[in-house]
C-alpha cells in the first residue's frame, strides 16, 4: 500500500516542501530510507520503529520503502520523524489518509513522545505559502510558529505522537496553540541605562549618531574607561524591532537552536559578544550542518568584538562581506547557504599591548614598533568599514562625583528615534527600496541625499587630498554628516555636520 504525508525541510534560511512517501509491499522484512537522507534521517527508521510499537500500534514485519521528495534535494536532522511514523501508519491501513492541507515536523522519543527540533519557524512559513492549513508541531515550538504565522495557518502543538493520531482520527482533536501578540515595548528595560556611565561625552555622543545612523563604531582606550559600558548600553537607544525584523532575527534563532523553548517572536535586538578566540567558522557559520555564525546572529542588533586586535586575521577577515553586503554566503561541499547579516559593529581596543600607550598617568612599557605591530593586526580595508571611531581617555575624579546626572538611555533615545523617524520619510521615496538609514545608503544614493553647503563641500575636497581618502572613506564621511545633519533637524550638510564626521575618522586614529 502506498501513503503520502507533507512535511518540510531547512535550506539556509528557507523552508521548502518534503513529500513524505510511505510504500508497503511484499518480501522480506526491511525499513530503507531513501531522497538524500543524512546520517539522522536514515536513524529515524529505529526511532519509528520502537515509537510505532511502545505507542501500541503493529509495526508491518514487510517491506517498507520511505521517499523523501524531492529526491535532489539533501534532508537533514530529525524533523521528520513524525511524519515517517504518520505514513508508515497510513500505508499499513491502522491510519486513515491524512489531510492534504496538513503538515507535520517533529523527533520522536522511542516511547513516541514529540521532541522540539530546530528551525520550525522558517518551515512553518514556509507551509503557509504552500497552502498549509494545519501543522502539527511539537508543543515546545508551537509559540515561535503559532506567533508568525496566525493569520494563515493554525498551529496544533501535541507532547507525544499519540495525541496527534487521536486528533486525526476525530477522537481528541487538538487546541490551536495561542498567539501571544508581538510587543517590542518591554525590550528596552532589559538593557543596561546609559546614566550609568559617567562622563565620555565624546563617546557617548558617537553613540547616539551610531544608533540614529546604523553606522559602525570603534572605541579606543585603555582598561576601566568605559568601552564595554557603552557598547552593552547601545541596544537600548536603538529603534525597536519591526515585525518583519523580528520574524526574521527569530527565524535565524531558531535554525541555530537558540531559541528559548515556548518562546515567541524575539522582541529585543540581539547583542553578541563572541570571545576574541572564536574562529572564522564560529562569526561566519556552517559545520557539517549549515548553522548561523555569530555574524548572523547579530542580525538586526549589535555585534560587540572586545579586545579587536586580539582576534585573529581569518576572523576578522571574515567580517568584510556582511559589513558590505549585510550577508554572509557559506559554502562547503555539500552545498553553500546564504544568511542575513545586517548588524552594527561595535569593537574595542587597547591603545597597545599592555593598554596604556598614551595614558595620562601611568607608563606605557611597550615599544613604539610593539604599539605599531599591535594596531596593524586591524587590517586597513576593515578600518575602512568603520564609520566612527572615539579615542577615551580615563574619567577623571570630578567626573565620578559629577552633581549633574548623566542621560539616559529614554533621552537619548528620544533624539535617535527623532532622527530614525526623518530618515524612514526620506526613505520611503522611490529608488531607495530597502534603506532604513543612512549607513545603508548605496554610492548613488549617498549623492542624492547628501547635498552640501559650498563651504561644507570645500572643507571635504581639502580634507580629501590632505587625508588620502578612498571613495569608500569619503561616501562613509558623508553618512555620518548627513546623520549628524539628521540629529539637528537640518536639510544640507553644513561644515559643523562635516567636520564632526571628520573628527570619527578611524585610519588615522589606529596608525601611529
Amino acid at each position: 500500500m502506498y501513503s503520502v504525508t507533507r512535511s518540510f525541510g531547512l535550506n539556509g534560511l528557507s523552508g521548502f516542501a518534503v513529500a513524505v512517501e510511505a510504500d508497503i509491499s511484499g518480501g522480506l522484512p526491511a525499513f530503507s530510507i531513501v531522497g538524500l537522507p543524512d546520517s539522522a534521517v536514515r536513524e529515524s527508521a529505529d526511532r519509528v520503529r520502537a515509537a510505532i510499537k511502545n505507542l501500541g500500534f503493529k509495526f508491518p514485519d514487510r517491506r517498507i520503502t520511505i521517499n523523501l521528495a524531492p529526491a535532489d534535494v539533501r534532508k537533514t536532522g530529525p524533523v521528520y520523524d513524525l511524519p515517517l511514523l504518520l505514513a508508515v501508519l497510513t500505508a499499513s491501513g491502522q491510519l486513515e489518509d491524512v489531510p492534504a492541507d496538513a503538515a507535520f515536523l517533529g523527533e520522536l522519543a522511542l516511547d513516541g513522545t514529540l521532541r522540539p527540533v530546530s528551525g520550525v519557524l522558517p518551515m512553518a512559513l514556509a507551509a503557509a505559502e504552500n497552502g498549509i492549513h494545519a501543522l502539527y508541531v511539537p508543543a515546545e515550538n508551537a509559540a515561535e510558529a503559532a506567533e508568525a504565522c496566525a493569520d494563515s495557518m493554525a498551529v496544533y502543538p501535541a507532547h507525544t505522537a499519540r495525541e496527534v493520531v487521536d486528533a486525526l482520527r476525530g477522537i481528541s482533536p487538538l487546541a490551536p496553540a495561542a498567539v501571544v501578540p508581538f510587543d517590542p515595548a518591554d525590550a528596552w528595560a532589559q538593557v543596561p541605562d546609559f546614566a550609568d556611565v559617567l562622563g565620555q561625552s565624546l563617546a557617548r555622543r558617537a553613540m547616539v549618531i551610531a544608533a540614529a545612523g546604523g553606522h559602525n563604531v570603534l572605541l579606543i582606550g585603555a582598561p576601566g574607561t568605559g568601552k564595554s559600558m557603552l557598547a552593552k548600553r547601545l541596544p537600548g537607544i536603538l529603534p525597536p524591532l519591526t515585525r518583519e525584523e523580528a520574524v526574521e532575527t527569530t527565524k535565524i534563532y531558531s535554525i541555530a537552536g537558540q531559541l528559548p523553548q515556548g518562546r515567541g517572536l524575539i522582541s529585543a535586538r540581539p547583542f553578541r559578544s563572541p570571545h576574541h578566540s572564536a574562529s572564522a567558522a564560529a562569526l561566519a557559520g556552517g559545520g557539517a550542518q549549515f548553522r548561523p555564525g555569530e555574524c548572523s546572529l547579530a542580525n538586526c542588533g549589535v555585534l560587540f568584538l572586545d579586545e579587536l586586535p586580539e582576534f585573529s586575521r581569518e576572523s576578522l577577515e571574515v567580517l568584510r562581506q556582511p559589513l558590505e553586503d549585510g550577508q554572509i554566503t557559506v559554502s562547503r561541499a555539500a552545498g553553500s547557504a546564504t544568511y542575513p547579516s545586517r548588524f552594527q559593529l561595535v569593537a574595542a581596543m587597547n591603545p597597545c599591548k599592555c593598554g596604556y600607550y598614551g595614558h595620562p598617568t601611568r607608563q606605557c612599557t611597550c615599544s613604539p614598533s610593539a604599539v605599531r605591530q599591535y594596531r596593524s593586526r586591524v587590517s586597513g580595508p576593515l578600518l575602512d568599514r568603520i564609520d566612527l571611531c572615539v579615542e577615551m581617555d580615563p574619567i577623571a575624579f570630578d567626573e565620578l562625583h559629577a552633581v549633574v546626572p548623566s542621560e539616559s538611555s529614554a533621552d537619548l533615545r528620544k533624539q535617535v528615534l527623532a532622527a530614525r523617524a526623518i530618515q524612514a520619510k526620506r526613505y520611503a521615496a522611490p529608488g531607495f527600496e530597502g534603506v532604513l538609514c543612512n549607513a545603508q545608503l548605496t554610492a548613488g544614493q549617498v549623492r542624492r541625499v547628501c547635498r552640501m553647503t559650498p563651504a561644507a563641500e570645500r572643507l571635504l575636497r581639502a580634507s580629501y587630498d590632505a587625508l588620502g581618502l578612498s571613495a569608500r572613506a569619503h561616501d562613509r564621511i558623508l553618512r555620518v554628516a548627513r546623520t549628524v545633519a539628521d540629529l539637528a533637524g537640518k536639510q544640507l550638510l553644513d561644515e559643523d555636520c562635516v567636520l564632526e564626521a571628520l573628527q570619527y575618522r578611524a585610519q588615522e586614529k589606529v596608525e601611529v
